[in-house]
């Protein structure tokens, strides 16, 4: 049955199940795009200095790998590197909560 704009409840139906499909591939689509997005943003800065942008080399220092840049001697240290190097800060001082580890 035709409502007064000629629209049929038929319609309304495939076109609601239209935007929804459409939605759907969107989302699916700007998922992908984002995926794509961080592969392209790790693959430029993978290995590269935050401070020169030179091709960091991995040294092992006192049995821990680290990432040292040969252009101006910037050491990036991966998650849990600096506990190992340091040990671990008993203090709870600045040290913790600059690693954000008096979290409570």
């Amino acid at each position: 049955m035709a409502k007064d704009d000629g629209i049929t409840n038929e319609d309304e139906y495939f076109h609601r199940l239209e935007r929804e499909n459409i939605s759907r591939l969107k989302a699916e689509q700007d998922a992908d795009a984002a995926v794509t997005a961080a592969a392209e943003r790790r693959e430029m800065h993978f290995h590269k200095c935050g401070k020169c942008g030179g091709d960091m080399d991995t040294q092992l220092f006192k049995g821990v790998e680290i990432e040292r840049c040969p252009g101006c001697g910037a050491v990036l240290l991966d998650t849990g590197e600096l506990e190992q190097l340091a040990g671990k800060d008993e203090s709870g001082g600045l040290f913790s909560a600059l690693l954000g580890l008096n979290k409570t």
